[in-house]
């Protein structure tokens, strides 16, 4: 017997009520603090485009605001003086240098005689004067740092009174000074002296270039020192052998000689230095 093949009846479709998309939007939109939050919004942006329009456009910048800037700023935050500013960056290049004289059983001598130094090579090349050094048994020298090392006279110069040292041994990162040509100083320039005056210090002075080409004759007249530069910051002995600085601490010369009438040989106003290219040329450098 023929099976006869059922066919289920597919489902009916059912009704869905109309989909009311707009109704909780207004019904959000018909509550009254809704209504007043968008009227406080419209406020507001209203008030801003109103006020920006009121407001003037910005003003350029003149030449006179700017220096009223700069005026302001100098006043609440002074610059260092030039000597500050020469003596921070010379700091690290100027020594002490010692005059030792003999020594008992090995041991160091006491000291017989106080200097300064500036370093011009990073290798711990000095240069002082040659009196500082003149007689030493033995010769140390005093690092910013603290540092002290025994030190060798490598070069003198005796017509320039000028020694060049070398030091055993060395801080860490020792910096080299700046050394300038002296071809455009003129009187009236400003310049700074650092050193060790009567062992004190290290010591900065500051005052102005006051001649060049100057000579200069030693106290007991046996030697006659040319073409020095004449200057007034105050230096006195134990200050011999140190830096003459512009104020941006670059080195022009070294001090060498102050002139006093009297047999007290401290400051009175004149001190001279030797250019740096003088020295130079003594510590075999050609620096310019």
């Amino acid at each position: 017997m023929a099976q006869e093949s059922v066919r289920t009846a597919d489902p009916a479709p059912i009704a869905l009520p109309p989909v009311r998309r707009w109704h909780g939007l207004r019904q959000a939109i018909n509550r009254p603090w809704t209504r007043l939050l968008a009227v406080g919004l419209a406020g507001l942006m209203l008030g801003a485009l109103a006020q920006r329009q009121l407001q003037p456009p910005a003003r350029a910048l003149s030449q006179r605001d700017i220096d009223a800037a700069v005026l302001r700023t100098l006043e609440n935050e002074p610059l260092p003086s030039p000597a500050a500013k020469a003596w921070e960056v010379i700091r690290p290049s100027l020594v002490k240098v010692r005059r030792l004289g003999p020594g008992k059983n090995g041991e160091p001598g006491e000291d017989i005689g106080v200097g300064s130094g500036v370093v011009v090579l990073e290798s711990g090349l000095i240069l002082t004067n040659l009196h500082v050094v003149a007689g030493a048994d033995s010769i140390k020298v005093v690092f910013a740092d603290g540092l002290e090392s025994d030190a060798d006279v490598v070069k003198v110069q005796p017509d320039q009174d000028l020694a060049v040292l070398q030091a055993r041994t060395l801080p860490d990162d020792l910096p080299a000074a700046t050394l300038k040509s002296t071809s455009d100083v003129r009187p009236g320039d400003t310049v700074v002296a650092a050193g060790f005056p009567f062992g004190i210090g290290p010591s900065v002075t500051s005052g102005v270039v006051s001649g060049l080409k100057r000579e200069f004759r030693s106290p007991e007249g046996k030697q006659i020192l040319t073409n020095l530069i004449q200057f007034d910051a105050a230096v006195n002995p134990g200050s011999s052998g140190g830096p003459l600085m512009t104020p941006e601490g670059e080195v022009i010369g070294i001090v060498t000689a102050v002139l006093n009438p009297t047999e007290q040989r401290v400051f009175v106003g004149i001190g001279f230095a030797v250019p740096i290219e003088s020295a130079a040329a003594g510590a075999g450098m050609s620096p310019f």
